[in-house]
């Protein structure tokens, strides 16, 4: 299943790709734009992808505890 996340990364992506060429032919925006654009792309990607580590990481600590409450009564 896509997630919104993913699909906020792709558009981002597609949109530095197109200021990045849109600056290369030219009649285009300024060069610091243009690396706006990608670090703003950049910082998305790995916010999110941090935020899902966060995520699994949370799922791994329930299991954790879990398995530690399951043995406690061993």
């Amino acid at each position: 299943m896509v997630k919104i996340e993913d699909i906020i990364i792709w558009i981002m992506f597609i949109l530095s790709i197109i200021i990045f060429l849109w600056y290369i032919f030219g009649n285009s925006p300024n060069f610091e734009q243009v690396i706006l654009g990608i670090a703003i792309t950049f910082l998305l990607t790995v916010s999110f992808k941090i935020g899902g580590f966060g995520v699994r990481l949370l799922q791994v600590e329930k299991r954790f505890i879990k398995f530690e409450k399951r043995f406690s009564r061993l």
